[in-house]
C-alpha cells in the first residue's frame, strides 16, 4: 500500500516524464496484483482463458480486469458474510479476511481513480 500512497506524495502534479513513469508504475502494480488475487480466488481455471496481455488489450483492458477482480472480491466477500449468517460458514477467519481484501482492494481501485482524475487535470490546466 505504501507505493501507492507514495506516487505523487509532494503535491506536485503528473506533468513530465517522471509523473508518466508513475503512472506507468502503478499500472503495472495493479496488473501484477489482479493476476496474483485471479490465482489465489481460482488455482483450478486453465491459463488459457486469462485475456492475453499486450498491445492489444493496452490500459483500458488492464484497468477493466483490475475493476473486475475488485468486483469479484466484493462480490466473495458479500457471499461468505451471507453463509455465515445463514449458519453454512463456521471459520469467521475466513468470512473476515475475505472483507478485508475486498476492502483493501476497494481503497485501491479508489487511489487509482484518485491518481489517474489528478492526472487528467492536469493535464486539461496545460497551456497549449
Amino acid at each position: 500500500m505504501s507505493a501507492i500512497g507514495g506516487i505523487g506524495g509532494g503535491g506536485g502534479g503528473f506533468a513530465g516524464a517522471g509523473g508518466i513513469k508513475e503512472i506507468l508504475a502503478l499500472r503495472q502494480q495493479i496488473i501484477d496484483r489482479s493476476q496474483v488475487l485471479q490465482q489465489v480466488h481460482a488455482p483450478a481455471a486453465p491459463a488459457a482463458t486469462t485475456p492475453a496481455e499486450g498491445p492489444a488489450g493496452g490500459f483500458a483492458g488492464a484497468l477493466k480486469s483490475a475493476l473486475d477482480g475488485v468486483n469479484a472480491s466484493q462480490h466473495r466477500a458479500d457471499q461468505l458474510s451471507e453463509a455465515y449468517e445463514k449458519g453454512q460458514v463456521i471459520d469467521i477467519a475466513q468470512v473476515m479476511l475475505a472483507r478485508q481484501e475486498a476492502g483493501v482492494g476497494f481503497e485501491a481501485t479508489l487511489q487509482v481513480r484518485n491518481k489517474l482524475l489528478s492526472a487528467y487535470q492536469d493535464i486539461m490546466r496545460m497551456g497549449v
